[in-house]
């Protein structure tokens, strides 16, 4: 999924309204380092802020300013500490708490940060600005109302301030006010219009809207603006996956490295990047997991495309994995993730086969079988479910709370449940249920194993035991889909770029039938479709 820059624009600390409570002797030491400061020659204005401090300890401005530059340049815990030290002089000066409202921000201390917010505006009722940050904060604490409200507050006081309406649009497509978002973009561009931000979060918004035309000129009116601008060209290579342009979206996406919002670190080996062109013959290549387990079983297909090549091929992957990748065609040695690697000719990330093969919707690799799960584990968890009396159905109901579009994947399991029919079997393919769903859980007939589930070894078992997987979009609908079995995966109404915008069926997995929710986000409907798509389900030939 796209994602949205919350709130970057911090309006940065700032220095003016400064106090004049310093002795007459000190005073034109003092001006010189704020004429630096004002400059920009933060060194030179830090400088003379310490010989004053030398000659004053409690000299209010050049603790508070020297906290100031500190915040500036990326220290926050000095810059607490530094405008701290101030306040203790002199805890009536509303920018004093403003300032270090912004350190507790980046030190992500956010119930403090409103506390400090809250002061500043209690001393300046007019603090257009103390209420734009604050609503940062508000923010990151999931109090979105109230960061609406902060916003308003500070358009209220200054009608004209582009970054609390780009704030304020960021509030409210958290709220999936989207529309009102789009209106408080626009605002924020009419009165800034090189906010790049405000571009790249309004094309985040048209994007849920499933308006792609739209989204993708916002975007490229962000990249004109700064052509380095990592977020915005990685939010047009989500986009243009989406729609199924990979030709620019495979290239667009090497920018998620530089792309601070994705969470990704480039490693930086010794041995070239592979990409593509290179002639592989009698080489060991090292391909590499990045992202999430799902990733890396999408992406293993490229392995055996490598192999062919002439390569010698390493595969590291995340440790859950790796006994289920034991087996898969073209990988030579499987290292777990943060094991010792053996010696390499060239690496390569494999979200990054895509672009090196030039990969299009017609020339996707292996969307047909190709993992499977051993006969040992087979036989074992056949076994352990015991004779089979009707269809087996296994079910994934919610993924990890930390992936991004959580909140619109996951669906509770009494709300499954509801919908789906009797004569059927029922088995968790969940490692773990939400405290929310166990209660539910407990009381179902849904058999469960989460316990003595160890690896994706058992649960590829699980997998092939069953006559239809239903999924939200997990891990294990990769899994499914990569094993060839019927899977039913449930999607939300704006998808990961993967699943693109239309049809009931996957590029990449043969298996897989696509439940897509409408515009009214509702999976009341979509489950009863499932429902009713299950009575039709022929078995004869049911494992």
């Amino acid at each position: 999924m796209v994602s949205n820059r919350f709130f970057s624009n911090i309006k940065s600390a700032n220095s003016k309204n400064i106090l004049v409570n310093r002795p007459q002797d000190l005073d034109q030491l003092f001006s010189q380092g704020l004429n630096f400061h004002k400059q920009g020659n933060l060194q030179k204005a830090k400088e003379i802020y310490q010989r004053v401090l030398v000659l004053n300890s409690k000299h209010f401005d050049a603790l508070h300013l020297t906290g100031v530059i500190f915040a500036q340049t990326g220290a926050p815990e000095q810059a607490f500490e530094m405008i701290t030290r101030a306040i203790k002089i002199n805890p009536n000066y509303p920018s004093a708490y403003y300032n270090r409202g912004f350190s507790l921000l980046t030190l992500k201390r956010f119930e403090e940060a409103v506390v400090n917010y809250d002061r500043a505006i209690a001393l300046n009722p007019q603090y257009a600005e103390a209420y734009c940050n604050r609503a940062i904060a508000l923010n990151e604490l999931k109090r979105i109302k109230e960061a609406v409200l902060s916003c308003e507050h500070a358009i209220t006081i200054n009608p004209e301030y582009a970054d609390a309406h780009y704030n304020l649009g960021v509030a409210l497509q958290q709220l999936d006010r989207i529309d009102e978002a789009i209106i408080s973009f626009d605002r924020a561009i009419s009165l800034k219009p090189d906010h790049i931000n405000a571009y790249s979060n309004r094309g985040a918004a048209f994007q849920a809207l499933k308006n792609l035309p739209e989204a993708l000129r916002s975007y490229e009116n962000a990249i004109n603006i700064d052509p380095t601008d990592a977020y915005a060209q990685w939010n047009k290579a989500i986009a243009s996956l989406l729609v199924g342009d990979f030709k620019n979206g495979w290239s667009l996406y090497e920018w998620r490295w530089k792309n601070n919002k994705s969470g990704l670190t480039i490693r930086n080996f010794e041995k070239p990047l592979w990409h593509g062109d290179e002639d592989l013959s009698g080489a060991t290549i090292l391909i590499y997991s990045e992202q999430g387990l799902g990733d890396s079983i999408q992406f293993s297909r490229y392995c055996e495309f490598v192999k062919n090549k002439g390569a010698r091929v390493i595969l590291e992957v995340q440790s859950p994995l790796a006994g289920l990748m034991h087996d898969l065609t073209g990988v030579d040695t499987i290292i777990k993730s943060g094991e010792e690697l053996p010696p390499f000719d060239y690496h390569c990330p494999l979200l990054s086969l895509p672009l090196a093969f030039n990969t299009d919707l017609d020339s996707i690799p292996a969307k047909q079988k190709y993992l499977s799960c051993s006969a040992d584990k087979r036989e074992f968890w056949s076994e352990r479910l015991g004779h089979r009396n009707l269809p087996r159905v296994g079910l994934v109901w919610s993924g990890s709370r930390g992936h991004t579009n959580d909140h619109n994947r996951s669906i509770r399991l009494a709300e499954m449940l509801e919908y789906l029919p009797h004569g059927f079997e029922y088995i968790s393919l969940q490692i773990e249920a939400r405290e929310a769903d166990k209660d539910c859980l407990v009381k179902s007939n849904v058999k469960q194993y989460g316990d003595e589930i160890i690896d994706f070894s058992d649960t590829a078992a699980l997998c092939e035991l069953m006559d239809l997987i239903i999924c939200v979009d997990t891990s294990v609908a990769h899994l499914a889909g990569a094993l060839g079995k019927k899977t039913w995966l449930i999607l939300p109404y704006v998808p990961d770029w993967r699943w693109m915008l239309e049809g009931d069926t996957s590029p990449w997995y043969d298996s897989m039938r696509l439940y897509r929710q409408a515009s009214d986000k509702k999976y009341s409907t979509v489950l009863d479709r499932i429902s009713n798509d299950m009575q039709f389900l022929d078995y004869k030939n049911s494992q």
